[in-house]
């Protein structure tokens, strides 16, 4: 599924690095995580990492895996230093005051 397709489905806010290049990009997984080390090991590639995680670091970690983008859960605050990197190498940021498992289940229920 489209990351623009996903934007709307399940009316997310968008934080950073959406823009006309990736914002159709291809959604092939999910993946769910905290811990930086264990998504750089297991998450896959077109995958959206949905995390509570908010500092710089996830924006490495993305790139790293090559996640089409980042659903930050709880409505959490993100750090101003890490909208500015998303913003730089293109990393999309969804911001949803949804818990990851309500992301997760309706993530599931439009196919991915």
């Amino acid at each position: 599924m489209k990351l623009l397709n996903i934007i709307k489905e399940i009316d997310l806010e968008i934080i950073a690095g959406l823009d006309s290049e990736n914002q159709d990009n291809e959604v092939k997984g999910v993946y769910i995580c905290d811990l930086l080390s264990l998504v750089i090991s297991k998450a896959q590639p077109q995958d959206i990492w949905i995390t509570i995680q908010t500092h710089v670091n996830i924006i490495a970690v993305s790139t790293l895996v090559d996640m089409t983008a980042i659903i930050v859960a709880e409505n959490m605050e993100i750090d101003e230093e890490t909208i500015a990197k998303a913003n730089e190498v293109k990393i999309p940021i969804f911001r949803s005051k949804l818990s990851a498992y309500e992301l997760a289940s309706r993530l599931s229920r439009l196919g991915i």
